[in-house]
């Protein structure tokens, strides 16, 4: 399996002509599944995870022209046959998987069985990592939150930080967790994006995190080809040593 670890989707030509790379052929020719999971923790969840499956979210994702698409929920996995699911996902071109929360996307990933189907997976299937889909496939990853959300049901390792920005001090918690280990190496996305961090930020974060940690704005992807790195960017990115 391939991967795409995207800030924000497929947001300029050199990321769309990487998806292309990785999947061998048109879009239109190729199936997903989408799946919604990490946004429920949010207000609004239910709302925002049928714009991505409808693709008609702001982040070019579902809405690029596939052949077919489906809808894998994590959530419901552990009460159904895996035979329900399992070749579903064996067969899928792309796993588009969307942002929100990645602690709890990381929890139902481990918790529905499909972590431990990810790395059987063909080598011609791609993860396609939004966000939180991006964060989620690292082994030690970090969050900020105002408010740590507990509807992982995981036991959580929690610090105080202090980041210094333009308008003064901002406070925050940031939870460390643990991803599904498909890279060895974190993702920080959205750097300068105004509704979260920057580089500086971004470094003061970075620090807390055991392994290498590539901070990357909303025009940067990471691709992982037979297990080698590559940054595709039209924008800026950097990348942090423990």
């Amino acid at each position: 399996m391939n991967l795409l670890l995207t800030s924000s989707g497929i947001a300029n030509t050199s990321i769309h002509d990487a998806l292309l790379g990785l999947l061998g052929k048109p879009i239109e020719e190729s199936s997903a599944l989408v799946i919604p999971t990490a946004i429920y923790p949010f207000p609004g969840g239910a709302g925002h995870a049928w714009e991505a499956i409808c693709g008609r979210s702001k982040s070019p994702f579902a809405g690029l022209g596939w052949k077919s698409l489906g809808v894998l929920e994590l959530s419901v996995l552990p009460s159904i046959d895996e035979e329900c699911w399992v070749p579903a996902v064996q067969e899928t071109d792309a796993l588009l998987v969307w942002g929100g929360d990645p602690v709890f996307l990381s929890y139902w990933m481990r918790r529905s069985g499909l972590a431990g189907v990810l790395p059987s997976l063909p080598s011609e299937t791609v993860y396609l990592g939004v966000s939180a889909g991006s964060i989620a496939a690292a082994s030690p990853f970090a969050e900020t939150y105002r408010d740590p959300r507990r509807g992982s049901g995981e036991a959580l390792s929690t610090e105080d930080i202090v980041f210094d920005t333009p308008d003064g001090e901002l406070r925050m918690i940031l939870v460390k967790a643990q991803g599904v280990g498909l890279v060895d190496f974190a993702i920080i996305p959205h750097v300068d994006n105004a509704d979260h961090q920057d580089m500086a930020m971004a470094e003061q974060w970075a620090a807390r995190i055991p392994a290498p940690t590539y901070a990357i704005d909303d025009q940067t992807a990471i691709k992982v080809t037979d297990g080698n790195v590559e940054v595709v960017s039209e924008g800026h990115w950097k990348l942090f040593t423990p």
